[in-house]
């Protein structure tokens, strides 16, 4: 029930006073900059929130290697994370909603249009943090510090990780060690290279060929010549590197970060904003007692985090509050490889990576096929009553590149897993990974990373309307629009195969079939606690035990998706949107593209399809006049308006772009 915005402050301000101040906390929140308020009235506000965590607590113990981190004189473990934060400058006029949005590799921009700008306007406080301890600090760039883990005489705590590299550049004999594309992840406890491995395959399948050990260094040779300036953090091989090739080493790091403490350090400073009157220091919450709803968002990686953050129960604070009313993983199909030993939490979905290994799924569901126990995402904030409302939005690309079957069907793919009461699912049909950049455009350029044109069709202005139902659900209960997604019960997911698609053959495109990023049954060693991708990876590489199946969505005669909330230009194409695309050239040459859809144009007349042999009915045949698409793109705006799948002024744009294009003038 919507709660007045003065009571809810009084009634905040009250329990505060009572409870006093909480265990793990917030102990600094220090403002080191205030800018000038904008035409919008709005402050931005960052600085540093600085704070300890208590190992000793249960919902502090789940974070790994964090009885291993050094304490101060209380005993807690302290980080350190960076903040923004934009509010009115008269308080005041704040709405009571904290919107939190959690940066990607350390990024977002919160004073970005489309939601944002809707945000604003609705007086909604915005947010972001730091969270991720393997990125460096730097201007526009949220970070988070946490300290080193060691075993208690004081020794390095050392352990087996993985570094792959392919597609360099040709004659380039150094190259960095990267781990999710970032350095110092995980640093070698020696510069012996008897103790690592350096091997090269032709491809991913290919025979694996072992370099001798005198034949590359942990050095920097682009100065010096083999073996070069030792440098733990580079990699260099005698005679340079063949970019035809990839290559994986295997070595022993020492000194892991407890990177789960992102987590932690996430849910105190927005518990903090929400409820905390001032900090030791005795310096005011410049939000005291104006926040009386949260919500969350994440794309993609930071879609991952908050899957994770959700599971592992950070969504309570340490007095059992809860965080966050409402949460919307974007584009977002795995748990974050983030709680774990010498985690690398900017990594994605890359072979060995793990991510999908664990519980995927909102609904409890018995993993038989991993013969894991039964769990659900929602396990532990079920426990303690602090589920937020979820709105989980994502397309087609996190199919073929991210492995999004298992969360729908399992990991036997035998049956439609269902949602809790509290969660709604959206699938944007034939979109990349986010969604292209939109625009009524028959003949897009190519380019030259892939083999099919760039996906254009767009799934931002569904986004942005469903952003705006989950607060008005959070704040106001206003249900959001239907659940819309494919289901296996009803046909409409299928084997990755043209056959069982119905994908048509058309001329000079590539097929679907052999492109989708397989979900493999990983051995990651005893110590991995698979259900929570948590623990301890003893296997680097990991063992490939199986090859799970999979499933994607079925499509129509033309190759396009036909369930889910589709936008108007898929509802109205020009072509066919699919959410795989091959890659050109480079080491994957003839693979699938990373996060990339392709898109097929139609044909504009009947003559030039015939002339193809393309199957599929030209412009000119489905449309017959620029005037009469233009009325289908209203037609199909006005069907998304009705159904809340749109706004007013995205609709009124989208007819007028679509008036203004060159499709069929």
């Amino acid at each position: 029930m919507y709660i007045p915005r003065f009571q809810a402050v009084v009634s905040i301000l009250t329990v505060l006073t009572l409870a006093g101040p909480a265990q793990a906390r917030i102990t600094r929140l220090v403002v080191e900059r205030t800018e000038k308020p904008g035409p919008d009235g709005y402050e931005r506000i960052s600085g540093q929130a600085h704070g300890e965590l208590d190992p000793r607590l249960s919902l502090n113990a789940i974070i790994t290697d964090l009885a291993f981190a050094p304490r101060n004189a209380g005993g807690m473990v302290e980080y350190k994370a960076t903040f923004t934060i934009f509010k009115p400058a008269d308080i005041g006029k704040a709405s009571g909603v904290l919107l939190y949005f959690v940066p990607n590799r350390g990024r977002v921009n919160l004073s970005g249009g489309g939601f944002l700008a809707d945000a604003r306007k609705r007086g909604h406080v915005v947010a972001a943090s730091g969270w991720q301890g393997d990125i460096a600090p730097g201007d526009g760039v949220e970070s988070l510090s946490v300290p080193v883990a060691g075993n208690p005489d004081g020794s390095s705590i050392t352990g087996r990780v993985l570094a792959r590299f392919s597609d360099m550049p040709a004659n380039v004999s150094t190259l960095p060690i990267l781990r999710g594309g970032v350095p110092g992840t995980a640093d070698p406890a020696s510069l012996d290279t008897a103790t690592a491995v350096l091997t090269r395959r032709a491809s991913e399948t290919g025979a694996v060929v072992p370099f001798r050990r005198t034949d590359w260094a942990f050095a920097d040779c682009s100065q010096i010549p083999f073996p070069g300036k030792p440098d733990p953090r580079k990699l260099c091989l005698k005679g340079g590197f063949d970019p035809t090739y990839l290559y994986e080493l295997t070595y022993t790091a020492k000194d892991p970060k407890v990177h789960g403490i992102g987590f932690a350090a996430t849910r105190d400073l927005n518990s903090y904003l929400r409820y905390g009157v001032q900090d030791d220091g005795g310096a005011a919450n410049p939000l005291r007692g104006w926040i009386t709803a949260a919500v969350s968002q994440g794309n993609s990686q930071s879609g991952n985090f908050l899957r994770s953050f959700i599971h592992l129960g950070f969504n309570q604070d340490e007095t059992g509050r809860i965080v966050f009313d409402g949460s919307n993983p974007n584009i977002a199909a795995r748990l974050l490889g983030m709680n774990l030993r010498f985690a690398a939490p900017s990594g994605a979905a890359a072979l060995y990576e793990a991510g999908s290994d664990g519980v995927v799924w909102w609904e409890r569901y018995q993993d038989e096929a991993r013969r894991h126990p039964a769990a659900g995402l929602l396990d532990r904030c079920r426990a303690t009553e602090t589920c937020p409302k979820i709105m989980e939005t994502f397309g087609s690309a996190e199919f073929f590149n991210l492995r999004a079957s298992p969360g729908l069907v399992g990991t036997r793919a035998d049956r439609d897993i269902p949602l809790p009461s509290n969660v709604r699912r959206y699938y944007f049909p034939g979109v990349s990974h986010g969604g292209g950049a939109g625009g009524f455009n028959p003949e897009p350029p190519r380019q030259p990373c892939c083999e099919l044109i760039p996906n254009p069709n767009p799934s931002s202005d569904t986004l942005r309307a469903l952003q705006t139902a989950l607060v008005d659900w959070v704040v106001k209960g206003t249900l959001p629009p239907p659940s819309r997604y494919p289901r296996l019960e009803r046909g409409e997911l299928v084997a990755p195969t043209q056959a069982a698609m119905g994908f048509p053959a058309i001329p000079g495109a590539p097929l679907p079939d052999g492109i989708l990023t397989p979900l493999y049954l990983y051995d990651f060693g005893p110590q991995f606690r698979y259900n929570d991708l948590s623990g301890v990876i003893t296997m680097a590489p990991p063992a490939i035990r199986q090859i799970l199946p999979t499933v994607v969505p079925r499509v129509d005669a033309d190759g396009n998706e036909s369930e889910g909330v589709a936008s108007v230009l898929h509802q109205v194409p020009l072509g066919t949107y699919t959410g795989w695309n091959i890659n050109a050239g480079g080491f994957h040459k003839g693979h699938i593209r990373t996060n990339t859809g392709g898109f097929i144009p139609f044909a504009r007349t009947k003559a030039e399809r015939l002339a193809s042999g393309d199957p599929r009915p030209s412009l000119e045949e489905r449309y017959e006049t620029h005037a009469k698409y233009v009325a289908q793109v209203r037609a199909a705006a006005e069907r998304l308006l009705r159904g809340r799948y749109l706004l007013q002024d995205d609709a009124d744009r989208l007819i007028a772009q679509a008036d203004a294009s060159k499709v069929l003038k």
